[in-house]
């Protein structure tokens, strides 16, 4: 079973109350909030999304099922729904940033960011060395190709959570040795301890506090970077099972 079909067993049927598909974000209220980066496609223009106009009607789970299709617009869709009714482990949770914790663990080490993240730049000195993986590389950046020659060299290896959405992670997951220290992190990350299954040592998520105002700020195009009435945990596997 793949990592999204054993996020969508964990989740029960509760009823959508929400659904906004923002220029940046994606946000599904059902149990809790739940956000996704807005995934868009490199060739066409977006798609319809379908029963759209009426995904209120539906339930939680049959919106989640929306991730494995081809439309990145459901997939957001469908990731959104996931994390807004995974069971909340708040006792498990540490108020950790991901920044920080790649810092931590990674100082004079060589790590591996898949995902151009904008602290990078900041904390790159901190590193022996330091690889950033792109889709869509920028100067400086490698490439996806690139993956399978240079990240089985890295100490620390954080992976951006849209790559569980568009289906990369597991590809990505086969070239990481077995001691390597892996952070899954950013908006689009289940915040569940399944991803411990799949390798995973820290998965540092959001938790929505203000509804009002993170959907407002959805409906209106806010980075998430600028994003108020959130808060960045974590969970840790050394904690977790501690």
């Amino acid at each position: 079973m793949s990592l999204l079909a054993d996020l969508i067993e964990n989740i029960t049927e509760y009823p959508v109350k929400e659904v906004v598909i923002g220029v940046f974000n994606t946000l599904v209220w059902s149990r809790n909030c739940g956000l996704s980066a807005t995934l868009r496609s490199d060739i066409f223009p977006h798609e319809r999304v379908k029963n759209s106009g009426a995904l209120t009607s539906m339930n939680v789970r049959e919106i989640a099922g929306y991730v494995f299709s081809e439309n990145p617009l459901e997939v957001s869709l469908g990731m959104a729904a996931i994390n807004s009714a995974l069971p909340v482990e708040r006792e498990k949770f540490k108020s950790i940033n991901a920044k920080e914790l790649i810092v931590n663990k990674g100082k004079m080490k060589v790590v591996g960011v898949i995902g151009h993240f904008p602290f990078l730049d900041e904390i790159k000195k901190e590193f022996r060395e330091l690889y950033i993986f792109e889709k869509m590389p920028r100067v400086g950046d490698l490439s996806e190709e690139d993956i399978p020659e240079y990240l089985p060299a890295c100490d620390v290896v954080a992976i951006t959570g849209t790559a569980i959405a568009n289906k990369s992670f597991e590809d990505i997951a086969k070239w990481i040795r077995r001691r390597s220290y892996v952070i899954v992190l950013g908006p689009t990350t289940p915040l569940s301890s399944i991803l411990f299954d799949y390798g995973v040592d820290a998965i540092c998520g959001t938790l929505v506090l203000d509804i009002p105002i993170v959907l407002n700020q959805v409906k209106e195009g806010t980075p998430f970077k600028d994003m108020k009435g959130v808060q960045y945990v974590a969970l840790l596997r050394e904690e977790y099972f501690g």
